[in-house]
């Protein structure tokens, strides 16, 4: 027999059993080629020179140990050849992934960041956005935490980052949700190249006089920044819910995760400058700035180009259409693309056609289109919620007080809420489901509203649980209100 930098190391213990303890003994890393999954899957078409790479070997080292040990136990003298051309990346799909996901985790073992990215440049080379995405679901599927996914993200693009950075930005005509989205990281870019501009002329050793006199200038450009919510909002009422229906979710979700950590981080900076804390408010709006920047390459590398082959065209103009309701951040949208395909809307039963129907309710009787406008002009804000945990609907008000879009309609609530706050849903409708409980509530404040937010179980006459619904209210004036006010008084 003769073995080289192509044999494949599957033949290559078929035909010698012996050589699985053997491969175990010279690096800890052939120690997995005992799974019977990854012999099905990287042992299936891995080469000796992939496998070399795998365990951080030199081929020729690994070769002529595999010669010697078969000369060992059978007595028979294998031809080796260690030199020619090395084979190419791997190619099989599902090996792929397996490959990936390895790295992967060895990197959250504390495998060495540049060990791995030789092993990734060795076993495949190049990746597509759509690669990447598919991995971090598999593993989030397999069972490591979001948390952790999320933790070391920035390392797994770091990994990635050669393979990614030949490849082109997405583009869009104009007016197209993708080209907004990329021309409102432009602007970001922008603001956040200003606001690290303001910082360095901050000096913390002067005792505060320097932060004092740009203390207006961090403020402005900290509000700039804040518009990002109307740029994640989108992300996360649109796109993410229709990569969802596509089967796409890990990337979403840990996306998600990172635009409350922003978030977080820019109310953590307000505070700082209101504080007068220098030292720390430089570091933290460095590391603001930093974690956005990150956010703009995962988009535009991994996101946008794994949006733009997932979505057709009816696709973009739902994200079209939900995109004007939430608005935009620092720029006005192009005109130019129209969406070949419309958006399907809901239909109407045929019986609430017709002006003169009405619905026959407890209380009384009102048309459709009555519900419809009763419901708008509440004031506060409900979302209904069913039994099976689908999000039915949301009243579209003037002001809501969190910004919904018509991409939440029968996506699971759990899928509308940061990952770390799943457990608290999960845990409110689970009490619900049991009768243990048949309210919740929370309040919170946030520029200058005290937001008052409940929500209630609801069961029919049989007391079955048909659902949940929310109820959002801004009530700062009403805790505001003294004494009594009987008569009108509309100055």
């Amino acid at each position: 027999m003769r073995i080289d930098s192509r044999t494949k190391i599957d033949d290559l213990i078929k035909k010698y059993p012996f050589l699985l303890d053997f491969l175990a003994g010279l690096s800890p890393r052939f120690a997995k080629l005992r799974s019977p999954i990854m012999r099905k899957t990287i042992g299936r078409v891995a080469t000796l020179h992939q496998v070399a790479s795998f365990g951080d070997l030199p081929l020729s080292e690994l070769l002529h140990k595999i010669q010697a040990e078969i000369r060992r136990v059978t007595g028979e003298d294998v031809e080796v050849d260690s030199g020619g051309a090395s084979p190419g990346p791997i190619d099989d799909k599902e090996v792929r992934q397996e490959v990936l996901k390895d790295i992967i985790r060895e990197l959250h073992g504390g495998g060495d960041l540049e060990e791995q990215k030789k092993r990734f440049a060795a076993l495949i080379k190049d990746i597509s956005p759509t690669e990447i995405s598919a991995m971090e679901q598999k593993l989030i599927e397999e069972g490591m935490p979001e948390e952790e996914v999320k933790r070391l993200c920035d390392v797994h693009v770091q990994v990635f980052k050669e393979s990614l950075e030949g490849q082109p930005l997405p583009s869009a005509t104009p007016g197209h949700p993708l080209h907004t989205l990329t021309e409102e990281n432009r602007a970001l870019e922008k603001i956040l190249a200003e606001f690290k501009g303001i910082l360095e002329r901050v000096t913390p050793a002067d005792g505060g006089v320097s932060l004092k006199k740009l203390q207006p200038e961090i403020k402005s450009a900290l509000q700039k920044i804040a518009e990002v919510e109307k740029h994640y909002l989108k992300k996360e009422n649109q796109l993410f819910p229709l990569l969802e229906s596509r089967g796409v979710s890990g990337p979403s979700k840990v996306m998600w995760a990172i635009h409350d950590d922003i978030r977080m981080m820019i109310r953590e900076t307000r505070e700082l400058l209101i504080d007068e804390k220098a030292d720390e408010l430089v570091a933290a709006g460095r590391r603001l700035s930093e974690i956005m920047a990150d956010m703009i390459y995962k988009e535009e590398k991994i996101l946008l180009p794994m949006s733009l082959e997932a979505l057709d065209e009816r696709d973009w103009a739902r994200v079209k259409k939900g995109e004007e309701e939430i608005g935009y951040a620092w720029v006005n949208p192009g005109t130019e693309w129209k969406p070949a395909a419309a958006v399907e809307e809901a239909p109407l039963a045929p019986e609430y056609r017709r002006p003169a129907a009405a619905l026959e309710l407890d209380t009384g009787a009102l048309t459709l289109g009555q519900v419809n406008l009763l419901l708008k002009n509440l004031p506060f804000d409900v979302t209904f919620v069913d039994e099976t945990d689908s999000v039915r609907y949301f009243s579209a008000g003037a002001e809501r007080i969190f910004p919904r879009s018509p991409g939440i309609i029968g996506r699971k609530v759990q899928n509308c809420h940061p990952p770390d706050s799943v457990h608290v849903v999960n845990h409110i409708l689970e009490a619900f489901r049991k009768g243990d409980r048949q309210v919740a509530e929370f309040w919170i404040q946030s520029r200058g509203r005290f937001i008052h937010i409940r929500y209630f179980a609801v069961r029919d006459e049989a007391g079955r649980y048909r659902g949940c619904l929310e109820v959002s209210q801004d009530v700062a004036a009403v805790r505001r209100l003294q004494g009594e006010q009987r008569l009108l008084d509309w100055k």
